[in-house]
This record gives C-alpha cells, sequence and structure tokens, in this order.
C-alpha cells in the first residue's frame, strides 16, 4: 500500500458520507432502507453482500448490548477468496453509532462467525481483497466499506496480529479449543 492510499481512502470515506448526509441519510439509515424493522442478530442485508470479482463480502448486525458499548452495530467484512462456494476468513468488524459514524474496528474468536480459519499473516494477505463494488444494496456503503478498510490497513493488521497473540496467551475453560471457547468473543479493538 503506498502513502497516498490511506489518504486517498479517508477522503472516499468522506465523499461517500457527505452524499449520504445530502440525502439527510447514514451509512447505518441507508443499510437498513428497506427493513421493516430491526431485529436482533439478523443479517442484514438477506443474503449478505458478495462480490463475485473480489471475493469480498459483508453483512450488519446489532446485537442486545450493542448501545451498551457505544454502538447501533457493526459490519463483520470478510474475504472468499475461492469465490462463494469457498472458504470464507473473516476480516475485521466496524462497529457504527446510530448516525452511522465510525466508532470501533474489532476483531473476534472464530466461534463468533464460523469462518474457515486463517493465522494473522494469511489474513493481513486478504485485506487488499476486500473491495466490494456492487450496486446493491447500496453503493456508498458498499464503498464506504471498502475505504474504510483501506483506510485503516495498518491498523486491522496491528488488530489481526493482536488476535492471534491474545488466542495464544488465552487459557480456555474446561480444556475447550481456544477457538470454541464462548468466554472470548472479541480479541482486539480500537476505538476512535
Amino acid at each position: 500500500m503506498t502513502e497516498e492510499s490511506p489518504n486517498r481512502a479517508l477522503e472516499e470515506v468522506a465523499y461517500c458520507e457527505a452524499l449520504l448526509a445530502k440525502g439527510g441519510l447514514t451509512v447505518t439509515t441507508e443499510t437498513l432502507r428497506d427493513q421493516q424493522g430491526l431485529t436482533m442478530w439478523t443479517h442484514y442485508p438477506e443474503g449478505e453482500v458478495f462480490d463475485p470479482e473480489s471475493g469480498g463480502q459483508w453483512f450488519y448486525h446489532c446485537h442486545e448490548d450493542s448501545s451498551q458499548k457505544g454502538e447501533h452495530g457493526h459490519f463483520h467484512c470478510f474475504v472468499r477468496p475461492d469465490g462463494r462456494d469457498g472458504p470464507v476468513h473473516h476480516l475485521i468488524a466496524i462497529g457504527v453509532d446510530a448516525h452511522g459514524r465510525l466508532v470501533r474496528l474489532f476483531t473476534v474468536n472464530q466461534w463468533v462467525v464460523g469462518d474457515t480459519w486463517l493465522a494473522a499473516e494469511p489474513t493481513i494477505a486478504l485485506l487488499e481483497r476486500f473491495n466490494i463494488e456492487m450496486p446493491r444494496p447500496s453503493y456508498l456503503v458498499n464503498r464506504w466499506l471498502t475505504a474504510v478498510v483501506r483506510a485503516n490497513e495498518m491498523e486491522i493488521a496491528g488488530l489481526i496480529r493482536e488476535r492471534d497473540a491474545a488466542l495464544a496467551a488465552y487459557v480456555p475453560n474446561d480444556d475447550m479449543p481456544v477457538h470454541e471457547d464462548r468466554s472470548l468473543e472479541v480479541t482486539s479493538e480500537l476505538k476512535f
């Protein structure tokens, strides 16, 4: 990644947010615009978003305790390097508040999303593949997510390495495999 890339990505984040704001919208409202209410844990949009060219994928959801964390919900971002039917690898979760403002980036333990596990360095190598260029459900949300990942690529790489360090240091309950231990959910976090 060149030094210009994060700056260009930050410009794209701001552009997407400004364009949505002109219509009285946010990343959050645009993501949920076709919904008849919000159900906790449900993935939005239905069927998730997948770009067949890049293998990038995302969904949005919220939890009962999201507001306690200062967020409305979060986007889980993945890459499927071998296509829709291939293994899925979680890259990062992007937490936003009710106004669509970025509040945190975080990684999760494997049980949270049920992805195919990759160690830190192979996961980091997939970051550049996350590129959602799809018209639906919202081109601006798709570009915003791509730009957030690009703008924070170094920070995300650090969080992924912290994830692996946290998992290596963690002592699971009851001899349970660490990746399946439900007492360990968030493995690293960066708040904004």
